[in-house]
Order: structure tokens, then C-alpha cells, then sequence
């Protein structure tokens, strides 16, 4: 960890091995849903609770560590990304205070900012492996939402940016669910809560029926995240 970034450590005993050999190739945020940091910070270290998260930042922009990143933590759950599962045991997992209804905040958007790219270092994580956790749970999940600034990480190299090339003429569900399985959206879902789970990450301000451009929001092909072992 850089000496410039404070970090306090609060271990949760919710935690394992990382099985089979697996690493970390994904970087999964979150937001807590809670009244505060504080509560998701005693929640995710309750054994009872049976989750946690590798790190907690708070909106005052304070970073909890909770569970080593060389162990398996709790907190994506049943999901599925780019034909990969076990998430948990691919991941490091970010929980931001945040109940889901209100802007994440300027300090904690800073602290996340310095954190990212530490943890995408150390695992040689691309900026496509930073994923939301409706990204790999439609429909299960919608966290971090879409008040999420996700174009603001993209602009700074710590997220995948939305497409930009032209716009097509017409897209149907088969072609739009093609090219969202290509991205990383393999989970299993209905074609609205596809549509909605690639809208929270790529188009949030998308609304009504599926549209040319939600196909061209959609990134260029790439390849599945890196490593698997």
C-alpha cells in the first residue's frame, strides 16, 4: 500500500482462502444500502452477517481494509462475468457508503481514485475488470446504481469508458445481448434486466425500450478478463 494513502485496518473474520489457485482479475464495487459507514463497517465484520468486503469507504472518504486481497472475501455472491464464477475467488470487492438514493460523494470518489490503480497494479487488473455488481448479478443486484459516476473513473483510467463508435441503424434483443455477452454480461437474465444492468454501467440517463444507442454504448469487443489462475 503507498505510504501517501491512509488506510485503517479493521479485520472481519468473514473470510478464506481464494480456492483452487484463483487471483484477483476483477475489482467489484458496491454501495452499503446502510445508514451509515459505521453500521455496514460492524455488519461486515459480524460473523452471523456471513459477508464482508476487502475494503470499506466511507463519504468522509476514509479507507477500511478489512480482508487482506490475498484472501477470498464475501461479497459478490451467486453471479457470473464473462463466462467466469466463483466471483468471490476472482475478486477484490469495494463496499462505498452509500444507501443507493443520494450522490457518492467527492471525498470518497478521491479516495477511490487513489485506490484503484494501487490495487490494479498489484494485480495487473485492466480498467475493463473494474466492474459494478449489477454488472455480474442483473437483477439480483443494482449496486453502485446509476448515480454512480462511472465516466468519471473511465476518464481517469480506472474503468472501461462507454463506446463511441457510430450509431447503428436499428439493434435487436439477439444482437444487443450478443454484444453485451462479448463485453462481459454472460450472467443469465431476461432481456429488460439485461438492458437495464448494461444501462446502470454504460447509459444510466437510458430509459424506455431498447434503442440503437444502448448497442453503441456498449465498449468495442474485448477479451475475457485476464489470468483465471
Amino acid at each position: 500500500m503507498s505510504a501517501a494513502l491512509d488506510v485503517t485496518v479493521h479485520p472481519s473474520p468473514n473470510c478464506g482462502p481464494r480456492r483452487g489457485g484463483l487471483r484477483p482479475r476483477l475489482i467489484i464495487l458496491h454501495y452499503t444500502a446502510m445508514t451509515s459507514a459505521q453500521a455496514a463497517l460492524e455488519r461486515l465484520c459480524d460473523p452471523s452477517a456471513e459477508v464482508s468486503a476487502h475494503y470499506l469507504i466511507s463519504g468522509r472518504g476514509e479507507i477500511i481494509q478489512m480482508v487482506e486481497e490475498d484472501q477470498r472475501a464475501w461479497h459478490a455472491g451467486q453471479g457470473e462475468w464473462a463466462g467466469l464464477d466463483d466471483i468471490n475467488s476472482r475478486s477484490i470487492g469495494i463496499e462505498l457508503d452509500n444507501r443507493g438514493d443520494h450522490p457518492f460523494s467527492e471525498p470518497q470518489m478521491q479516495a477511490l481514485e487513489a485506490l484503484l490503480p494501487e490495487i490494479m497494479a498489484r494485480h495487473d487488473i485492466a480498467p475493463e475488470g473494474v466492474i459494478g455488481h449489477s454488472c455480474l448479478a442483473p437483477g439480483r443486484k443494482v449496486d453502485p446504481g446509476p448515480r454512480f459516476d462511472w465516466a468519471r473513473l473511465a476518464r481517469r483510467g480506472r474503468a472501461q469508458p462507454a463506446g463511441t463508435g457510430p450509431l447503428p441503424v436499428s439493434v435487436t434483443a439477439e444482437t444487443f445481448r450478443a454484444a453485451a455477452q462479448v463485453v462481459g454480461f454472460t450472467a443469465p437474465c431476461d432481456d429488460d434486466t439485461l438492458l437495464s444492468a448494461v444501462r446502470m454501467r454504460f447509459r444510466p440517463w437510458g430509459c424506455g425500450p431498447l434503442t440503437p444507442a444502448d448497442l453503441a454504448a456498449l465498449p468495442a469487443p474485448i477479451d475475457a478478463p485476464r489470468g483465471g489462475v
